[in-house]
């Protein structure tokens, strides 16, 4: 019988789902551009090799930022993109926008389609999407600025103009969403922690409630059951019977201040469990008829308690009646019945505040997950059904 404690550790919780979910997306998609623009844009590069490209500068620079797109892709998809990541990112492209002279032929610099555009408009987007807006748009800028200078070296004003719009519009975009994003997942990831926190709460609650209830079980089905019949002069002199009791309701008041380790849940025989049941009650004349049967520990328990609870209330409301208590079992349900020819009541007419029936029966049967079904009528005995849906 345990202790009224309550849970000491909290069920596992996630921590930041929709922020976690927000980095993945936010570093894999950056990781695989930069290798897709770097392989592409190093082979576009090299194919368009004419005057005033300088071979020398060329194929070093390509190498390096070959170099640096699968560096970059390795490790954001192992790592993640940290700072020194993104600003890597921009000072690499900054260095090949100011190398637009020598390194991109004039005729597949119009247009906003050069290999190089793609780079400095990769470069914006993933900075914008990786890093803080006070780092980002900063770098996004000078990527800018770099573009402009190069391409204005290479004598193309228009593009310079062109593509530098392109460019800002990118910048201030992507870090707009950036920001709108981070703050709505900021504000989920807060609500998914209160949830989670309320959570944590109500399962404790409930589980203390469930404790102090099935303390209250146990003390109506024997210290105070056994208070009911001295009260009601069941009890009239010395008896055996009433010595045995009471050493048994002292059991139960220590065990219920011993808060050390429950016993498993391992399978036990059930039968066996129902028939100390018609020991402790001596004075009561039941025949038993009881299947062989196991169930996990837990379940026994309550069935066991219930089934005593019922013969309880034989032995103190219908004393000289005759009870059966009964165990079944089909492939899919375990079901004891403790039926009494006694005279019987009328369970519409038991006030809500009875423990006996509420929870001395339903309510522990109930939370192993069984269903229990009285019936009863005045003149006309009682049969209590207890079901377990459990036997697979």
């Amino acid at each position: 019988m345990p202790a009224l404690t309550a849970p000491t550790v909290p069920p596992p919780s996630l921590d930041n789902p929709a922020g976690g979910a927000f980095g993945l997306i936010f570093t894999t998609l950056p990781a695989l551009l930069r290798l897709t623009c770097g392989l592409v844009g190093a082979a576009v590069a090299l194919s368009v090799r004419t005057s005033p490209v300088e071979p020398a500068v060329l194929w070093p620079g390509v190498a390096v930022l070959t170099g640096w797109s699968l560096f970059y892709g390795v490790r954001a998809l192992r790592h993640g993109i940290n700072r020194v990541l993104a600003v890597g990112d921009v000072v690499v492209t900054v260095a090949a926008c100011l190398l637009i002279p020598q390194m991109v032929a004039p005729e597949v610099l119009p247009g906003e389609g050069s290999w190089i555009a793609v780079l400095a408009s990769t470069t914006v987007i993933n900075a914008q999407a990786t890093a803080p807006a006070r780092w980002s748009v900063p770098g996004g800028l000078l990527v800018t600025a770099a573009y402009v200078a190069g391409t204005q070296a290479a004598g193309n004003v228009t593009e310079a103009r062109a593509h530098a719009a392109t460019l800002l519009v990118q910048t201030a975009v992507t870090a707009l969403v950036t920001v709108v994003m981070r703050r709505r997942i900021g504000r989920a990831d807060l609500a998914f922690a209160e949830h989670q926190r309320l959570t944590r709460e109500s399962l404790v609650a409930r589980a203390a409630r469930e404790a102090e209830r099935q303390q209250n079980r146990d003390l109506h089905d024997t210290v105070l059951g056994t208070l009911t019949m001295v009260g009601l002069g069941a009890v009239a002199g010395p008896s055996v019977a009433f010595r045995d009791r009471c050493a048994t309701d002292l059991r139960t008041l220590v065990a219920l201040t011993d808060s050390g380790p429950t016993p498993g849940d391992g399978p036990v025989s059930l039968d066996g469990r129902l028939r100390t049941v018609v020991d402790r009650l001596p004075q009561l004349r039941v025949h038993m008829d009881l299947a062989p049967c196991a169930v996990p520990a837990g379940v026994a328990d309550a069935i066991t308690e219930s089934a005593y609870a019922a013969l309880s209330n034989v032995d103190r409301h219908a004393p000289g009646a005759r009870a059966v208590l009964r165990l079944t079992r089909d492939a899919m349900t375990v079901v004891v019945e403790v039926v009494d020819d006694g005279p019987g009541f009328d369970p519409a007419t038991v006030p809500p505040h009875r423990y006996g029936l509420r929870e001395s029966i339903h309510g522990r049967i109930a939370a192993v997950g069984g269903r229990a079904d009285v019936r009863s009528a005045p003149g006309a005995g009682t049969r209590i059904r207890l079901e377990w849906p459990g036997v697979g």
